[in-house]
């Protein structure tokens, strides 16, 4: 076995609690070993990745207990790359938290961040669905107090709704785990697919309601309409750091419709075609409503949530298909898309920070500080979110459309996303027009710096400096994307087919267990 597929979920699991109980004293020692440790996990992930990319599922058995009875973490080509994009942004995002002072205005942000990026890395590893539930919880419980830090009245009303809305979808989750369970018999997902394999059509209705049950978890968890409320108000609400580190909590909901539906649920032809036949309605509406609302929003938090939601809606196009070049596309966007969110939150977090009363709404204020490299980040951010060249989300873009070419919808599909791009491009646009333009026709001097603009603290760390090149660090990795859209999408391909030969993830598990228990 391979002992390093254990250490994404060990390293932060034991880095979390030492930061609280030997270092809630000393932020700098805090610093120093949280960003360290996310590092490590970063480098490790990168290492993964390379070795799945000779196409091998590896399994690590915990306490080298046979599967389906012992605990097991699958790694293939999918969740190698997921690693490496949550490792990527909890590294970049941590830094921007550090420069611009996020992390010191409440208690226990990098313990908390430890705990957030162990359940994401958990979630991405495990071959057990109990445990998929388990690692939800554990991100879920996290993202709450990262949600409330820093506190006011605003983030802790938005923090309520997001805690109770969650609690009611692991409610659900739990009813769907319990309805699978009674139908096979067992929760290893390798397990319950070679079981869902043999049941005779005409015992599958159970099955059947326990699949919709977990697809309309995942659903709320990827924010597809109309279970999409609770997410506007959340990461409009929640500090600018921990917003763009929620943009690949949504994907965690994708993936999981990915696993269980390429995986689990494929040999079932009807439950495949229904699944299809709700979730690219449902993507199709989410792009909608994700673009109307990036064109109405008065707030740029809300605008680049909502622009969150129309990223989801672009993906699940792609995915709802369950067809390689589907699969293929879903997966190149769903990168992009996570890096553009993640860069327009933290863009949009230095205008409130340089703005005058930290405010964002779209109306016109004095010029801020900084205007030009600020207005040069955003204006990035947003092109890579609207999906315009040269950022990758263009070919992102392009390979959706190319995906759905031939289906019966092909027509309404490319209508959608080409009209909801426009409704995008104009939104993102206007909101920049009305912060960088608009305050420099006022004829108003900026202010030496704005009341919530972060200082150089304590620590000695030159905030505004590690701050602006974090976030360009995020872009600079949406124009390696594209540099390297060749082999990207090359890797997407492979993982594509890779996902649509599922009896190869089952072989791994449930067959290839010489020595242990």
């Amino acid at each position: 076995m391979n002992h390093w597929l254990v250490v994404p979920v060990v390293l932060p699991a034991f880095a979390g609690p030492l930061i609280v109980l030997a270092m809630r004293h000393d932020l700098v020692l805090q610093r120093v070993f949280s960003t360290a440790a996310t590092a490590a996990q970063l480098l490790l992930a990168l290492w993964l990745l390379l070795q799945s990319m000779g196409g091998e599922i590896q399994v690590y058995r915990l306490g080298n207990w046979a599967a389906p009875f012992g605990i097991v973490l699958m790694l293939d080509r999918l969740a190698a790359l997921m690693l490496v994009l949550a490792g990527l942004l909890g590294l970049v995002i941590q830094l921007y938290a550090i420069g611009s002072g996020w992390d010191r205005r409440g208690r226990h942000f990098h313990s908390l961040w430890q705990f957030q990026l162990m359940g994401i890395n958990g979630a991405f590893l495990t071959g057990d669905a109990f445990n998929l539930f388990v690692l939800f919880e554990i991100l879920l419980i996290a993202s709450y107090g990262l949600m409330i830090h820093a506190g006011g009245e605003l983030r802790l009303r938005a923090g309520v709704q997001y805690v109770v809305y969650n609690l009611l979808g692991s409610s659900l989750f739990l009813a769907a785990l319990g309805t699978l369970y009674a139908v096979t018999g067992t929760l290893n997902m390798a397990d319950m697919a070679a079981k869902v394999a043999m049941l005779p059509a005409q015992d599958t209705a159970l099955l059947r309601v326990g699949a919709v049950l977990l697809m309309l978890v995942f659903a709320v968890k990827a924010a597809l309409v109309p279970l999409h409320f609770w997410l506007p108000a959340t990461y409009a609400r929640a500090p600018g750091p921990v917003a763009a580190l929620f943009a690949i909590m949504t994907k965690v909901g994708i993936y999981g419709i990915i696993r269980f539906f390429t995986l689990v649920f494929p040999s079932d032809d009807a439950l495949m075609r229904f699944a299809a036949d709700i979730l690219l309605p449902a993507a199709l509406v989410t792009l909608i409503v994700g673009q109307l609302g990036v064109l109405g929003a008065r707030h740029m938090g809300r605008m680049t949530a909502f622009a969150a939601v129309g990223s989801v809606g672009t993906v699940m196009i792609a995915v709802a298909q369950f067809q390689p070049a589907g699969l293929a596309a879903g997966i190149w966007y769903l990168v992009h898309s996570t890096l553009a969110t993640a860069a327009l939150f933290l863009a949009v977090d230095l205008i409130g920070t340089r703005r005058q009363g930290g405010s964002l709404w779209l109306r016109p204020a004095p010029p801020i500080v900084q205007a030009g490299i600020v207005a040069a980040i955003y204006f990035a951010a947003a092109i890579a979110m609207a999906g315009l060249p040269p950022l990758s989300g263009f070919l992102g873009k392009l390979a959706v459309l190319q995906s759905v070419r031939g289906t019966d919808m092909t027509a309404l599909i490319w209508a959608v996303i080409l009209i909801t791009s426009i409704f995008g491009i104009v939104g993102l646009t206007r909101a920049g027009s009305m912060v960088f333009w608009r305050a420099h026709e006022s004829g108003a001097t900026p202010a030496p710096h704005a009341p919530d603009e972060p200082q150089p603290d304590e620590a000695g760390f030159p905030s505004a400096a590690l701050a602006l090149t974090s976030v360009g660090a995020l872009i600079a990795a949406m124009a390696v994307l594209t540099v390297l859209a060749g082999p990207m999408m090359r890797f997407a391909q492979d993982t594509a087919a890779q996902l649509s030969d599922p009896q190869r993830y089952i072989e791994a598990v449930l067959e290839r267990q010489e020595g242990v228990k």
